[in-house]
C-alpha cells in the first residue's frame, strides 16, 4: 500500500513514516508540506492512501482533499489533526475524507486505521464520534476552556503545539508584544503559573481525559 505523507512539519513526517513503514505491507511512496504540492505529488507518486494534516501553510486540508478526490476518486485520503473536532470532521467527510484521526492515537492503531481505509473502509478516532453523537443529542460538557474567546482559544492551542511567542505572532499576523499579552491573560483566566502548565492541560484534554469541569467546580 503506497502512502503519501502530508504536513508542514518535517519532523511530523519523520515520525509517521517510521510509524507506517514499520508493517511490510506499507510504502511512503512520498510526502508534501503544503496541500499545493500535495495535490501534485499524488500524480507523480500514485499513492493509495494520502494522510493529511488538517492545517497546512497555503490552504486548509479540507481543501487539499477535496481537490486530490476531485482528480483523483481512486485514492483514499485520511485527515490528521491535533484534537478532535466536530466541525472538521463533518466538513472533511463532505470533502471526500474516508477517515479522521488525532495524532495522539496508539501508533499500532494508526497504522490498523490506515490499513483499513486502503482497504475501502471508512475509519473515525472514537473521541471524535463521541463529540459528533454529543452535538447531534444536544449534550455540551461544560469546559474549563469557555472563559476564552476564538482567538485566545486560537493561541493556547499554538502554545500546546510548542510555538514561541514570535512564531505564534507569525502564524495569526499579531504583534509579539500583543502575543505575550494574551498568553499572561489565557494563563490568568485559567489558573496556571506558565505556559508549560497549559500545554500539559490541553495534551490531557486532546486525549479526552480533562475536557470538562466537574459540575461543582463551574464558574471558578
Amino acid at each position: 500500500m503506497r502512502i503519501l505523507l502530508v504536513d508542514d512539519h518535517e519532523v511530523v513526517r519523520e515520525g509517521l513514516r517510521n510509524l507506517l513503514t514499520t508493517h511490510p505491507d506499507i510504502e511512503v511512496a512520498g510526502e508534501a508540506g503544503d496541500g499545493a504540492s500535495a495535490i501534485r505529488r499524488v500524480g507523480y507518486d500514485s499513492p493509495d492512501v494520502v494522510v493529511l494534516d488538517v492545517r497546512l501553510p497555503d490552504m486548509s486540508g479540507v481543501e487539499a482533499c477535496r481537490s486530490i478526490v476531485e482528480r483523483f476518486p481512486d485514492v483514499k485520503v485520511v485527515m490528521l489533526s491535533a484534537y478532535a473536532d466536530e466541525e472538521a470532521i463533518t466538513e472533511a467527510i463532505r470533502a471526500g475524507a474516508s477517515g479522521y484521526l488525532v495524532k495522539q492515537l496508539d501508533g499500532s492503531r494508526l497504522v490498523d486505521a490506515v490499513l483499513r481505509i486502503g482497504r475501502g473502509e471508512s475509519v473515525v478516532d472514537s473521541t471524535v464520534t463521541e463529540r459528533l453523537f454529543d452535538r447531534i443529542r444536544g449534550v455540551r460538557k461544560r469546559s474549563r476552556l469557555d472563559v476564552l474567546n476564538e482567538r485566545e482559544r486560537r493561541i493556547l492551542d499554538l502554545i500546546a503545539d510548542g510555538l514561541t511567542n514570535r512564531e505564534i505572532a507569525d502564524e495569526i499576523y499579531l504583534a509579539e508584544k500583543t502575543v505575550k499579552n494574551h498568553v499572561s491573560r489565557i494563563l490568568g483566566k485559567l489558573g496556571f503559573h506558565n505556559r508549560s502548565e497549559a500545554a500539559a492541560y490541553i495534551a490531557r484534554m486532546r486525549r479526552n481525559e480533562a475536557d470538562a469541569l466537574p459540575p461543582e467546580e463551574w464558574g471558578t
